[in-house]
């Protein structure tokens, strides 16, 4: 199950200003229309209707911050259709898809300019069903490769991580921030790494959002409250599709590919 028709995400790539969107992005997530503007020889509203069709294939995905509308590049549809082209097709007949999506997962994160996270995929499931997944330990430690999250998911209410191995990873800062039940549900994230190999860096915040689009539930991940070079976001940032894409696998086919890493 692709995250958009595959028909939509190759229009939105046959369009070189729209690839020239997605590179400005891969350099540096999480700009402004005006940002990006700044760097295409192109009227405003030209390039905003490039950016609807990279909205409405997935490949970008649009946060308001304030009064600000946050554009980042979202690399799932294209990794999705290279996993499926690349095996059924030989190299030669997928090389510029193939590069493309060498380009966007090779180029490290810029993690000065806005340091957060972004990503969005559709799974064909209900909302209360990706709910269970986002909160039961039955659920979570199939596509979180035995980790186990308990709470009574209320705000304030603390979380109780169980590792691989059986330990219990007891921190009292590890709390629910916001609980909407089938809609919205955030909480502070653990940080043990540190950006200068001094102190910790601060706790973060991740929040998922759940939208029911008929028969699909988009699902965005925010991950946010990060310091600038921040060592977190450069690992969460390559640990986060992987587990979404095990999620998705999980709740669509029951099944996961490689449960235990």
């Amino acid at each position: 199950m692709l995250t958009a028709p595959a028909d939509e995400v190759f229009r939105a790539l046959a369009d070189p200003t729209r690839r020239r969107l997605l590179d400005s992005l891969n350099a540096r997530s999480g700009q402004t229309l005006r940002e990006l503007c700044a760097g295409l020889d192109m009227a405003r509203q030209s390039v905003s209707k490039h950016l609807a069709v990279l909205e409405q294939a997935t490949l970008v995905t649009a946060v308001w911050r304030g009064r600000e509308k946050l554009h980042y590049l979202n690399a799932a549809p294209i990794n999705e259709i290279a996993e499926r082209w690349i095996n059924q097709y030989d190299r030669a007949r997928v090389e510029a898809l193939a590069d493309l999506k060498q380009a966007l997962e090779g180029t490290p994160l810029d993690t000065t300019g806005n340091p957060e996270f972004v990503y969005t995929t559709y799974i064909r499931t209900t909302p209360e069903r990706l709910w269970q997944a986002l909160t039961q330990p039955a659920f979570t430690r199939r596509y979180w490769a035995g980790y186990t999250f308990e709470s009574d998911w209320r705000p304030g209410s603390t979380i109780v991580v169980t590792t691989g191995d059986g330990r219990i990873a007891d921190d009292p800062e590890q709390v629910v921030l916001e609980s909407d039940p089938f809609r919205r549900l955030a909480y502070t994230w653990h940080n043990k790494t540190t950006c200068d190999g001094g102190a910790p860096e601060p706790r973060s915040k991740v929040a998922f959002h759940l939208e029911d689009t008929g028969g699909l539930v988009k699902l965005t991940v925010v991950h946010d409250g990060f310091l600038p070079g921040s060592k977190v976001l450069e690992s969460i940032s390559g640990g986060w599709p992987r587990v979404l894409a095990d999620l998705k696998t999980l709740l669509e086919t029951g099944e996961l590919a490689d449960p235990v890493r």
